[in-house]
């Protein structure tokens, strides 16, 4: 009953933002628990192929540099899996962008790169990606969309990112609704909402995990095998009846006091 219960053997994925940071935390776990082909996705071409290529070690990475900001790349990334797949059994929203400036001088410019990207891209591209997640999709093993949120989605944090924890904050209520539709169809929805993990999003832990690790109430920052965990899980059977939740893998930051 219990067996290959965080089996992902066989199925196909596709992680944007895949060439670095949580998504290659992501894309790597999902390799190494037997997915057949996982796609990552960069606006750097260069660092596309070096990820992918490092992660062939593991199993079938192929890399497909393209820029989510528009929706043009969204259906360009679209076409692409389309040429290749005829399903795609899990897409992982991670793509994404944060901009800081004071409350007076944050600009539009910030605004609509970083809301583009984290809140309506994914939107569109699981709905142009749609046709494929439904030819994979059964009830009895659904097709995944997991939507990368923030901790700062869930709580403020002292930095003024405005347009950052704006999007998080929607995109887990867009998690929900999305969710709700995609149910009928067998796809099941959820989320992550990150805390604080070493990357080039996340540069206070990345240069200082001292500092953070001592904020944090686990008393550390967060490790590859921790995203990857929280990711096999909802792509996996294990996750299948998790439907609309974002899942905080953060430390204990959600339920810690506003420090700062």
């Amino acid at each position: 009953m219990f067996e290959n219960l965080f089996s992902l053997d066989g199925r196909i994925a596709l992680v944007t933002g895949g060439s670095r940071g949580i998504g290659k935390m992501i894309a790597a776990g999902y390799l190494a628990y037997g997915a057949s082909t996982v796609y990552i996705t960069s606006r750097k071409a260069d660092q596309c192929k070096a990820t992918a290529e490092e992660l062939s070690k593991l199993g079938r990475c192929i890399p497909i540099p393209m820029d989510l900001s528009t929706l043009e790349g969204c259906r360009a990334l679209t076409k692409e899996i389309q040429a290749r797949e005829e399903k795609l059994d899990i897409l992982v929203n991670n793509a994404g962008a944060a901009w800081g400036a004071e409350f007076d001088e944050f600009p539009e410019s910030g605004w609509d790169k970083v809301m583009n990207i984290n809140l309506k891209s994914p939107f569109f591209l699981t709905q142009m990606l749609h046709p494929a997640l439904q030819a994979a999709a059964s009830e009895a093993r659904p097709a995944k969309v997991i939507n990368i949120s923030s901790v700062d989605g869930i709580r403020i944090n002292p930095d003024e990112t405005w347009s950052y924890h704006a999007s998080k904050a929607a995109l887990i209520h867009l998690t929900r609704r999305m969710a709700a539709r995609l149910a009928r169809d067998h796809i099941v929805g959820t989320g992550i909402a990150p805390g604080p993990f070493a990357s080039d999003m996340n540069r206070a832990a990345r240069d200082h995990p001292d500092a953070i690790a001592k904020r944090t109430p686990l008393g550390r920052i967060g490790i590859d095998e921790d995203m990857a965990g929280a990711a096999i899980y909802l792509a996996s059977k294990a996750g299948d009846f998790v439907v609309g939740e974002t899942i905080a893998v953060d430390g204990g930051h959600a339920h810690a006091r506003l420090a700062g």
